[in-house]
């Protein structure tokens, strides 16, 4: 049997599998770099979240919640809780871009190009599958 035709138990195929583990990856990757250099306190870090008006007692707290949304996409069964907190969070990221007038396509535009990986990952895995499916047609007593 060819195993890149096998399904899993929700009917995904092993090669949606992948692909979604992989375009998973990227962000888990990046957001927990970014998320580890805020926890460390290090001067990139700091220095941009000035720049963005917030001052730098902040920095470390914006790290801890950015891990702990990472951890909970991560996390199989929790993966679309964290996908909603870091839709959230991004949310946050947006506002802030958009408020001191960063430019659109790359910093402003930036989380969605996440989210959007994030999301797709999701519905790769068949994790939607519930919240996306139509109702069922309601059937008419005569």
């Amino acid at each position: 049997m060819n195993i890149t035709n096998e399904t899993n138990d929700i009917g995904v195929s092993n090669k949606r599998i992948w692909a979604a583990r992989i375009l998973a990856g990227v962000p888990i990757g990046l957001l927990t770099l970014d998320a580890g250099i805020k926890l460390a306190r290090l001067a990139p870090a700091v220095t941009g979240t000035v720049q963005l008006g917030y001052p730098p007692s902040v920095v470390f707290g914006i790290g801890l919640i950015e891990i702990l949304c990472v951890l909970a996409y991560a996390i199989p069964r929790t993966a679309v809780v964290g996908a909603v907190l870091l839709t959230g969070y991004f949310g946050g990221a947006i506002a802030t871009h958009v408020r001191i007038g960063n430019p659109l396509a790359t910093h402003v535009l930036s989380p969605i190009y996440v989210a959007a990986m994030i999301w797709g990952a999701l519905l790769l895995r068949g994790r939607l599958r519930g919240l996306l499916a139509a109702p069922p047609a309601r059937r008419s007593v005569v």
